[in-house]
């Protein structure tokens, strides 16, 4: 079983989300649990090579 980190948020009648090294790659779900299919669609989708010239954006952690 793979992990991956996504972001997500009400906004109206929806839940929004995307995963966090992909954030292009936006969807939403009536439901949380239908945010979280759609998210795993897109992940398996990244992760076969079925979409193309994916921009993966780099994440850090900063102290202040």
């Amino acid at each position: 079983m793979k992990k991956f980190s996504v972001v997500y948020w009400k906004e109206a009648d929806f839940w929004i989300g995307y995963i966090q090294n992909y954030p292009d790659f936006r969807t939403q779900g009536k439901t949380l649990e239908e945010l979280k299919e759609n998210l795993i669609d897109i992940y398996k989708d990244i992760s076969n090579g079925e979409i193309e010239n994916i921009r993966k954006a780099e994440i850090m952690e900063l102290s202040i």
